[in-house]
């Protein structure tokens, strides 16, 4: 039998000293096949374990596999939206199938042109590219053509009462509701009033269209369902052409049968939905044409915020953040102006998966990733945020440079040149007069490092009239320059500290951002205003001094300040003031608070 274990390797399911064990337990590499793909379909989760079994079934080929993403431009897309982008993007990737990016632009009064620029950048720069960019206006004339057909058809019928007329009558979960007076208008008085709708010749609130389903439905959504409802506001697309707008469920799926998606995913609260999903989608098309799936999948919500937009706008609006892209902000442009890298997004995204049931995600979870992805892409440099003044008594050179190297994780990162001199700053946290031998920072009498540097020892400190240290003398070894190779130079000492340059020290304004909220789940608590659990500490703005190099930093540069965290360069700095905004520290700090 003739075997190739590198087959058997790529599905990543068997491991390499089980090879040989496979070999005796199966005759022939068709059956070991079998198996291997066996525990493949194991791996996979509910949504694409959907799609398998209908490519399985025969009602799907592969080449019919299409899917979207249909954000509504009413507001910046959040960390929520990115689990949505990377499920259906990644499973366009995973099929070789094309995916749209399609704006429910249905509601004129919430949707602006801000907002859909704004979601275009969001899924490019998460890395994604989309086959079509898709709009539900593009669909108005059709959306309305079909709507028309179902009058006729008596599917549907134009109904004169109030919004709080017709909420009263749906009924309840356990009482059917009650049929509308207009419900049996005449197919020629409901065309002529919905062309009415349609060219604006009735206000706004005197008319809804009605699907005439089941008021006695126990899916309350199945109860005549609105269609149509007017509105008179310029659309950031269609402008003043239409004075009536299609409601989502009306919208949604006669979209998807439009664009021939095979698989339309929502989020678990538009299970309900589905039905009616289905009852729209059957209206519209013939039995012989390709109809689309709703399928749904749980949210996964991110401790400590919130994801409804509705909320994000009252942030913004109260001026409890500055913008919706604002570093604090769950927001996928809040995060990128924070410093997240899209891979450390996207790694997220698959690492809590989608499943069938709603959980609370560790906001400690998502800096995990970005921590793991910036430590191997982000160049070290050396800030001082809590400085105190450093003087090594001794030295007698004006200054000198050092070889510091870039990224101890990338090998081809390289190395640069930082300088060194007599004054130096260092935190001020790595110095006590005396200390315990836990202590493995700068202490009278003892020694450490400076990074990329020397040996120094502390001496002697200098206070101000409160007792506040105002200098620190020290002095160093001349023989212990770090990389010469000498004796010195290899001589073990506990601690190792960052440091800058006085006389070189660029000053900097850095934001050192933390949670939004005080809580887990500001919004669950429904007798307390979310924004009760506002964190006011949230921003501190400080004062730090980098080290030269990173004068000439770029917007959106990322760094690991040595020993602190990780940073990157804000939209708002310039040559003059650079401004850093704190994206992650080095170690998550809430797990000792907890």
């Amino acid at each position: 039998m003739k075997f190739s274990h590198h087959l058997v390797l790529d599905y990543k399911i068997i491991k390499p000293f089980e090879v040989i064990h496979y070999i005796l337990i199966f005759d022939n590499f068709a059956a070991l096949q079998e198996k291997i793909m066996a525990e493949e379909k194991k791996s996979l989760n509910f949504i694409e374990q959907i799609i398998e079994d209908d490519l399985a079934t025969g009602g799907y080929q592969k080449e019919d596999l299409k899917f979207r993403f249909p954000p509504e431009p009413n507001g910046y897309l959040h960390i929520g939206h990115a689990s949505s982008i990377n499920l259906n993007f990644g499973l366009g990737l995973r099929y070789n199938a094309p995916v749209n990016l399609r704006f429910d632009d249905t509601n004129p009064i919430k949707e602006e042109k801000e907002f859909v620029d704004s979601i275009k950048r969001d899924v490019e720069w998460l890395g994604f590219k989309w086959a079509k960019e898709c709009y539900a206006s593009d669909y108005f004339q059709q959306l309305y053509d079909w709507a028309v057909e179902m009058i006729k058809n008596g599917d549907a019928y134009v109904d004169s009462q109030t919004s709080e007329a017709i909420a009263n009558q749906k009924g309840t979960p356990t009482e059917p509701g009650k049929e509308s007076p207009y419900r049996e208008r005449s197919v020629e008085e409901n065309l002529e009033l919905f062309e009415a709708m349609k060219n604006g010749d009735t206000p706004e609130g005197a008319h809804v269209l009605r699907a005439k389903i089941d008021m006695t439905s126990s899916n309350m959504l199945m109860r005549d369902p609105i269609m149509y409802r007017c509105v008179h506001k310029a659309h950031h697309r269609t402008n003043d052409k239409w004075k009536i707008y299609p409601m989502y469920d009306w919208a949604h799926g006669e979209s998807d049968f439009i664009e021939s998606i095979s698989h339309s995913f929502c989020t678990l609260e538009f299970l309900p939905h589905r039905e009616l999903y289905n009852w729209f989608v059957n209206k519209v098309s013939k039995p012989e044409e390709f109809q689309p799936k709703q399928r749904e999948f749980a949210r996964r919500n991110l401790s400590h915020t919130i994801v409804s937009k509705r909320k994000l706008a009252q942030l913004v609006e109260k001026g409890l953040v500055e913008s919706w892209d604002d570093p604090r902000m769950p927001t996928i442009s809040g995060l990128r102006r924070r410093g997240y890298t899209p891979n450390s997004i996207r790694k997220f995204a698959e690492s809590i998966g989608v499943g069938k049931r709603e959980n609370i995600i560790d906001l400690s979870h998502l800096e995990f990733c970005a921590r793991e992805d910036l430590n191997k892409t982000a160049p070290r440099v050396m800030g001082v945020l809590d400085p105190v003044k450093l003087v090594i008594t001794n030295y007698e050179k004006e200054e000198e440079w050092l070889e510091a190297e870039n990224n101890p994780e990338d090998e081809n990162a390289g190395s640069r040149q930082v300088p060194f001199s007599k004054e130096l700053y260092i935190e001020r946290e790595d110095f006590k007069e005396s200390a315990n031998r836990k202590f493995f920072r700068l202490t009278l009498g003892k020694e450490v490092r400076l990074k990329n540097a020397y040996i120094i020892k502390g001496e002697d400190v200098v206070k101000d009239e409160e007792g506040n240290i105002t200098e620190i003398h020290c002095t160093y070894d001349p023989l212990s320059k770090s990389g010469s190779g000498t004796e010195e130079s290899k001589r073990k000492v506990k601690g190792t500290l960052h440091w800058v340059s006085i006389k070189h020290a660029v000053a900097a304004e850095v934001r050192l951002y933390d949670r939004l909220f005080t809580v887990e789940a500001p919004d669950a608590d429904k007798e307390k205003d979310y924004l009760e659990f506002v964190n006011p500490n949230s921003l501190e703005v400080i004062t730090g001094y980098v080290e030269p190099s990173l004068k000439e930093a770029k917007e959106l540069e990322q760094f690991q300040f040595q020993r602190i965290g990780y940073f990157c360069v804000d939209q708002s700095s310039t040559s003059e003031k650079l401004v850093f905004n704190r994206t992650v520290t080095l170690r998550d700090s809430w797990a000792k608070k907890k």
